[in-house]
């Protein structure tokens, strides 16, 4: 950053994604949400430095297997990662398609690109169909981006991303700008994309809790840079509920649930405590969390403590993204010094009582 500063953006971020699942990041804006799949894409800016891995898993006929993305050079990515083995449904897709376009036109350059499809009429079919898939009007179909509206220019993006079928799809935000019928048709579809054959993952970036209820298997929840918790989509919006008091805290900000907002705003990213992130808005805070809490788990899964080097500076535990399906779901960690106790489970007198 300007003056020699350094941010750290997204820091100790450890995940996976198996083949067939959802799982869905969840976060308020300015989190690192975006930052983190841009990082996966290669697409961050000039100023930007990543360290650890993200390795990407592949069949055979699909490129290098385990490639780790964030070593991977820039003619790897343009040729064989994006839009082939990793589609992206973008934050802003209006800032993404080209404008002096038509979306007819690049959907066909996208079919003719990734899927082999040649002649003026299998071109136009397949962009019809790429743009029924997205809920894209076929009336707009001939219409440059600068005349769509922000739902549409949000589908036009879906139907592009759909097209190669990728084995991995990172939807940033994917329902922003669509009323509440459309959002439901999207994300269902986004679940279509991943249940068609069982070797397709997705990765969904949003803000709209219903919809990661609605289709994603498990949640990932990012404050300040940093994951806080893995767990079971069931589990997370389920009786038992999450177990980061800020997890509990999106849940309860919910119109249909408590209606009752965080208190506090999020730290700067350039100024955060050696501590938890958390802990100027949490009730459960005492002295302990003047030390940051590593990401920990139940016994349903294994995730590496944070470690901490002689000089005391944090050291970057390992990113993971898997789509072979060869490991375990890092499911249940949390990183709490006072994580909300796991309810007990009812029983037929305590539910009768």
């Amino acid at each position: 950053m300007p003056g020699g500063r350094r941010i750290a953006a997204v820091t100790d971020a450890h995940f996976d994604v198996a083949p067939g699942e959802c799982l869905a990041l969840i976060g308020e804006s300015g989190c690192g949400k975006s930052v983190l799949a841009s990082a996966l894409l290669g697409l961050l800016p000039a100023n930007a430095e990543t360290a650890g891995s993200a390795r990407l898993g592949s069949a055979a006929d699909q490129g290098p297997a385990d490639l780790d993305l964030l070593t991977a050079d820039e003619r790897t990515l343009a040729r064989t990662v994006r839009g082939r083995r990793i589609g992206l449904i973008p934050q802003s897709p209006a800032a993404h398609l080209t404008p002096v376009r038509t979306i007819r036109s690049q959907l066909e350059e996208t079919v003719a690109e990734l899927t082999g499809v040649r002649g003026r009429s299998g071109l136009r079919e397949a962009a019809e169909e790429a743009a029924r898939r997205a809920a894209f009007p076929p009336d707009h179909l001939d219409r440059h981006p600068h005349e769509l509206s922000g739902g549409l220019a949000q589908r036009a993006a879906t139907a592009l991303a759909l097209v190669g079928d990728a084995p991995l799809l990172l939807a940033d935000e994917p329902t922003t700008g669509l009323d509440r019928d459309l959002v439901d048709r999207t994300v269902d579809e986004l679940r279509r994309h991943v249940d068609a054959d069982g070797d397709r993952a997705l990765l969904m970036i949003t803000h709209d809790l219903a919809a990661a209820e609605r289709i994603a298997d498990r949640v990932a929840v990012m404050y300040a840079g940093r994951i806080v918790e893995l767990a079971d989509a069931e589990t997370f919006f389920g009786p038992s509920g999450p177990r980061h008091p800020y997890s509990r805290g999106l849940l309860d900000a919910l119109p249909d649930r408590a209606f009752t907002p965080i208190p506090g705003m999020p730290p700067e990213l350039g100024d955060l405590p050696e501590g938890c992130a958390f802990a100027a808005r949490c009730e459960r805070a005492d002295a302990a969390c003047g030390a940051l809490p590593p990401l920990t788990v139940d016994a349903s899964g294994d995730v590496p403590p944070l470690t901490v080097d002689a000089s005391g500076d944090r050291q970057p535990v390992t990113g993971s993204v898997n789509s072979r399906g060869d490991q375990q779901p890092l499911t249940g960690s949390v990183a709490c010094h006072h994580p909300v106790p796991v309810a007990p489970a009812a029983t037929p007198e305590n539910a009768r009582a």
